[in-house]
């Protein structure tokens, strides 16, 4: 399986957001959040699909970090589960991405399921 490495587990704390271009494309595609593991979604509100969700880079969270929220149009997603909690596409969800941290490493893996490995 192919993996592209994204960063160093170091550089994203525990309760943090960061996005990722792993391909290249000039916008960040995916991004991940630290909570007790970590949860990979492509940045993509399913409400409009294709809209990015951050209100600035790495801007993915409530004020108090407890959910992903899309500040397009304020829908607001379980970090665990990706659902949709509160917003114009409630019990819609976002679309996992699968990452492995290898040797410390976050990696994106490039196929369609979701895991994350030690």
């Amino acid at each position: 399986m192919k993996r592209v490495p994204l960063c160093r587990l170091d550089e994203l704390p525990e309760g943090g957001s960061r996005g990722f271009d792993p391909m290249g494309q000039g916008q960040d595609t995916i991004f991940i959040v630290r909570r007790q593991g970590l949860h990979a979604w492509r940045n993509a509100c399913p409400h409009w699909n294709g809209a990015p969700m951050a209100w600035r880079k790495d801007g993915y969270l409530s004020g108090d970090g407890t959910r992903i929220v899309c500040y397009a149009h304020g829908a607001q997603f379980d970090i665990e589960t990706g659902i949709c909690l509160l917003g114009p596409c409630v019990g819609q969800s976002l679309t996992p991405v699968m990452v492995h941290l290898i040797n410390g490493e976050i990696h994106l893996a490039l196929d369609n399921s979701r895991e994350t490995t030690s």
